[in-house]
Protein backbone atom coordinates (compact mmCIF):
# COMPACT_ATOMS: atom_id res chain seq x y z
CA UNK A 1 0.00 0.00 0.00
CA UNK A 2 1.46 3.82 -1.08
CA UNK A 3 2.11 5.91 1.53
CA UNK A 4 -0.87 8.13 0.53
CA UNK A 5 -3.17 5.16 0.89
CA UNK A 6 -2.18 5.08 4.21
CA UNK A 7 -2.96 8.09 5.18
CA UNK A 8 -6.63 8.20 3.25
CA UNK A 9 -7.09 4.98 5.46
CA UNK A 10 -6.22 6.44 8.28
CA UNK A 11 -8.04 9.87 7.92
CA UNK A 12 -11.35 7.63 7.03
CA UNK A 13 -11.19 5.38 9.88
CA UNK A 14 -11.07 7.99 12.13
CA UNK A 15 -13.67 10.13 11.05
CA UNK A 16 -15.60 7.57 10.17
CA UNK A 17 -14.99 4.45 12.37
CA UNK A 18 -16.11 1.94 9.14
CA UNK A 19 -17.53 -1.30 9.66
CA UNK A 20 -15.49 -1.71 5.96
CA UNK A 21 -13.06 -0.07 4.14
CA UNK A 22 -10.68 -0.42 1.23
CA UNK A 23 -8.39 2.12 -0.32
CA UNK A 24 -6.86 1.03 -3.94
CA UNK A 25 -4.28 3.32 -5.62
CA UNK A 26 -5.67 2.94 -9.36
CA UNK A 27 -3.30 5.48 -10.16
CA UNK A 28 -1.72 3.16 -12.69
CA UNK A 29 -4.67 2.94 -14.75
CA UNK A 30 -5.00 6.30 -15.46
CA UNK A 31 -1.33 7.02 -16.98
CA UNK A 32 -1.46 9.69 -19.14
CA UNK A 33 -4.88 11.27 -18.03
CA UNK A 34 -5.15 14.28 -16.51
CA UNK A 35 -4.18 14.68 -13.16
CA UNK A 36 -1.65 11.38 -13.24
CA UNK A 37 1.49 11.53 -12.41
CA UNK A 38 4.09 9.01 -13.27
CA UNK A 39 5.14 8.56 -9.32
CA UNK A 40 1.40 7.64 -8.90
CA UNK A 41 -0.21 8.00 -5.67
CA UNK A 42 -2.98 10.13 -7.74
CA UNK A 43 -5.79 8.21 -8.65
CA UNK A 44 -7.83 6.19 -5.53
CA UNK A 45 -10.78 3.76 -5.65
CA UNK A 46 -12.21 3.80 -2.34
CA UNK A 47 -15.24 1.95 -0.20
CA UNK A 48 -16.20 2.82 2.81
CA UNK A 49 -19.16 1.08 4.65
CA UNK A 50 -19.96 2.84 8.19
CA UNK A 51 -23.19 3.92 10.34
CA UNK A 52 -22.22 7.22 9.86
CA UNK A 53 -23.85 7.52 6.63
CA UNK A 54 -27.18 6.84 7.81
CA UNK A 55 -29.50 9.71 6.74
CA UNK A 56 -27.19 11.19 4.45
CA UNK A 57 -27.45 11.80 0.83
CA UNK A 58 -24.92 10.37 -1.13
CA UNK A 59 -23.93 13.93 -2.26
CA UNK A 60 -23.62 14.85 1.78
CA UNK A 61 -21.72 11.38 1.74
CA UNK A 62 -19.71 12.61 -0.57
CA UNK A 63 -18.54 15.96 0.52
CA UNK A 64 -17.98 14.47 3.92
CA UNK A 65 -15.56 12.38 2.16
CA UNK A 66 -14.01 14.98 -0.01
CA UNK A 67 -13.60 17.65 2.87
CA UNK A 68 -11.56 15.09 5.32
CA UNK A 69 -8.92 14.42 2.45
CA UNK A 70 -8.78 17.57 1.31
CA UNK A 71 -5.37 17.98 2.13
CA UNK A 72 -4.50 15.20 0.17
CA UNK A 73 -6.16 17.14 -2.55
CA UNK A 74 -3.63 20.13 -1.92
CA UNK A 75 -1.05 17.98 -1.79
CA UNK A 76 -1.26 16.20 -5.15
CA UNK A 77 -3.94 13.55 -4.98
CA UNK A 78 -6.19 14.07 -8.20
CA UNK A 79 -9.18 11.96 -8.35
CA UNK A 80 -11.19 9.25 -5.90
CA UNK A 81 -14.03 6.40 -6.78
CA UNK A 82 -16.11 6.84 -3.58
CA UNK A 83 -18.73 3.86 -2.72
CA UNK A 84 -20.40 5.37 0.33
CA UNK A 85 -22.94 2.76 1.91
CA UNK A 86 -24.26 1.96 5.37
CA UNK A 87 -24.18 -1.51 6.64
CA UNK A 88 -27.92 -2.01 5.69
CA UNK A 89 -27.15 -0.90 1.88
CA UNK A 90 -23.88 -2.79 1.72
CA UNK A 91 -25.41 -6.25 2.91
CA UNK A 92 -28.53 -5.61 0.48
CA UNK A 93 -25.95 -4.98 -2.43
CA UNK A 94 -23.91 -8.42 -1.78
CA UNK A 95 -27.36 -10.28 -1.15
CA UNK A 96 -27.85 -9.66 -4.43
CA UNK A 97 -24.38 -11.33 -5.59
Amino acid sequence: MTARAHRLEAVLRQALAPALLTVRDDSARHAGHAGARAEGETHYDVLVVTEAFRGASRVARSRQVHALLAPEFAAGMHALALTLRTPEEHAAIAARG
